[in-house]
């Protein structure tokens, strides 16, 4: 989806799309995920990596109508990352999601191999990125860093977490990484769920990180899509209480004042800038 007026870009629903899958290329064309990945990493098979890569050159070329286009390159360390970002930075999809990034110098190196045309977002997905969360974003002020995404699966596997209390393992870094998203004015969302007919476990992970204040959610599956846009969408509560805000600083007897009284609370102008996020988002 298109950014609107007001400069606000929704990434409720990034879709996982293999590029060397033709058919679900063609099919994520009409879907109404606020933006699609384009994978080149985990989903897509060594023999197929170079087929890949020349299908998600040409599926940026034609866009999918509107909507965000990311491309997940391979590492730089794997035979076929340097050649992805090349590619890329042709291409120019909105931006390249890169993998495993552990340090500022993996992301200043992403960075410069994409040659500032194309944005970067960095997967948090190991160790060493969780404790390095600091550095990297701040690298954001010099180079074309926009958004982190966790990765779950491998930051799991890595961390040791295992069965119902793995989930609960993660929380910390979601809201680790959140604090360093917005510390530097980045987007933040949450990992893939890979219980793709487990539609509850996956609406209650939504609710969870939507509330945590993640802007969405990467996802594997197209019936993952409007479940992912509902959560993180604004609840009509929310659409009145921002609606209240707005027309209570509009009101004259606001002008000047940096808090007032509504509906016995006192609300202060960041409560005004976050009400009008609120139905930007609504009129999405």
């Amino acid at each position: 989806m298109t950014q609107d007026e007001s400069g606000l870009r929704p990434r409720r629903s990034l879709l996982y799309v293999p590029a060397s899958n033709a058919r679900a290329l063609e099919k994520a064309r009409d879907l109404k995920s606020d933006g699609v990945i384009l994978d080149l990493e985990d989903s897509v098979a060594p023999e197929a990596k170079e087929a890949a890569r020349a299908a998600a050159v040409a599926a940026v070329g034609v866009g999918f109508g509107g909507r965000e286009v990311v491309v997940r390159c391979n590492g730089m360390d794997t035979p076929w990352g340097q050649a992805d970002l090349e590619a890329m930075a042709e291409a120019a999809p909105d931006a390249v999601l890169a993998p495993k990034v552990s340090s500022a110098a993996e992301a200043r190196a992403y960075d410069r191999a994409l040659g500032g045309r194309t944005r970067l977002w960095i997967m948090v997905e190991t160790a060493r990125a969780v404790l390095n969360l600091r550095e990297i974003v701040e690298t954001a002020a010099g180079a074309g860093l926009e958004a982190l995404v966790l990765g779950p699966n491998d930051l799991s596997a890595e961390l040791g977490l295992k069965g119902p209390i793995a989930r609960a393992g993660l929380k910390a870094t979601l809201l680790h990484m959140n604090i360093a998203a917005r510390a530097h004015g980045l987007a933040a969302l949450g990992g893939v769920y890979n219980a793709i007919e487990d539609a509850a476990g996956f609406e209650a992970e939504c609710t969870e990180e939507a509330g945590l204040g993640l802007d969405g959610k990467t996802l594997i599956h197209p019936s993952q899509i409007e479940p992912a846009n509902r959560a993180f969408s604004p609840s009509a509560g929310e659409i009145r209480w921002a609606r209240a805000v707005v027309a209570a600083f509009a009101a004259p007897e606001a002008e000047g004042k940096g808090a007032i009284r509504l509906e016995g609370q006192m609300v202060e102008r960041l409560h005004l800038a976050r009400a009008e996020r609120v139905l930007a988002m609504a009129s999405i």
